[in-house]
């Protein structure tokens, strides 16, 4: 993981000025921001790392329910199990855009599938679940760790914004106990902030233990996104960066407050060096993104690497 406190990663770009001339605005001048305020909210699927073919926790719930399936062969004949055993890929990207583009009629297939992989489980148990498929498991396209699937400028942007006085954290729709495990290692992001979605919870007094309830909590996605962020932060973000649809209330949440935000939008636009290229998903916020004043990351033209070195797969 890179100590830079620049951006050796960005491209001298409008989108990269346009970045160092609002942080020197919030450091600096007659409208410098308290330190206490400089808050920075980050999605974390496709955002942060790559999420094409699918989201990582998909991958990992996908292995999950292709061993239920092999077990009870009746649910390979219906959706998400078919998908599983099958390796269809795209069933499960297509019902994430559907997703973003308003229709959750697949999604509701998917969570009812996932909290059952939980119901009862130890939260301990849960991360020493997670922490072994971060071990062992590649990234279905790159054929790599998915800690090289990370977009290195995007952690050099979470290092500049700190060496800035500014404090990180990740607000995604995956599911926050599932990305903790990870988020210091690949991205420098402490447990205690990362928000996500979440599974629901019960105590067992028993063996003084906190469960998974066979239930979702909440979904942190939309505009349950900027909810969690004052309930988890009790701050408005002054910088937020997103990929999706899902992100445009969160990036507006920073944009729009008394002192004005800003808002990143990444645009998954290099079909050469790596990075699937899509739009799906993201349609609605790329088309709002002039006149909501969000700045568009171009990955083919605004970062000169995209993945992290290879030498983070060594610290997961």
């Amino acid at each position: 993981m890179t100590t830079a406190v620049d951006l050796p990663s960005w491209r001298d770009t409008e989108t990269r000025k346009a970045i160092e001339a609002f942080v020197a605005s919030v450091v600096d001048g007659p409208d410098a921001v308290p330190i206490a305020e400089r808050i920075a909210v980050f999605d974390n699927d496709g955002t942060l790392w790559s999420e094409k073919p699918m989201p990582t926790q998909l991958h990992y719930v996908v292995e999950q329910w292709r061993v239920a399936a092999e077990k009870n062969p009746e649910l390979a004949e219906r959706q998400p199990y078919l998908a599983a055993v099958t390796n269809d890929f795209g069933w499960l990207s297509t019902a994430i855009d559907k997703h973003y583009d308003g229709d959750d009629s697949d999604l509701h297939v998917i969570l009812q599938a996932l909290v059952g992989l939980t119901d009862g489980v130890s939260v301990e148990d849960y991360a020493r679940s997670v922490e072994e498929f971060y071990r062992t498991a590649k990234h279905p396209i790159l054929e790599r760790p998915y800690a090289n699937a990370v977009y290195q400028p995007m952690v050099e942007l979470l290092r500049y914004l700190e060496h800035h006085g500014f404090t990180c954290y990740i607000v995604s729709g995956g599911e926050r106990d599932f990305m903790r495990p990870m988020t210091q290692s690949n991205y420098g992001i402490p447990p205690e902030r990362v928000v996500g979605s979440a599974y629901g919870l019960t105590w067992d007094a028993d063996d003084a233990t906190v469960r998974y309830s066979p239930a979702l909590a909440f979904f942190d996605d939309g505009p349950e996104k900027p909810l969690r962020i004052w309930s988890r932060i009790g701050r408005r973000p002054l910088f937020a960066g997103g990929n999706s649809n899902g992100d445009t209330a969160m990036l507006d949440f920073a944009r729009r407050g008394s002192r004005q935000g800003f808002a990143l939008l990444v645009h998954h636009d290099d079909p050469t060096r790596g990075d699937t290229p899509y739009d799906a998903g993201a349609e609605a916020a790329l088309a709002s993104a002039e006149d909501s004043g969000y700045t568009v990351v171009s990955v083919r033209d605004d970062w000169d690497t995209i993945f992290a070195a290879s030498e983070a797969a060594e610290t997961v």
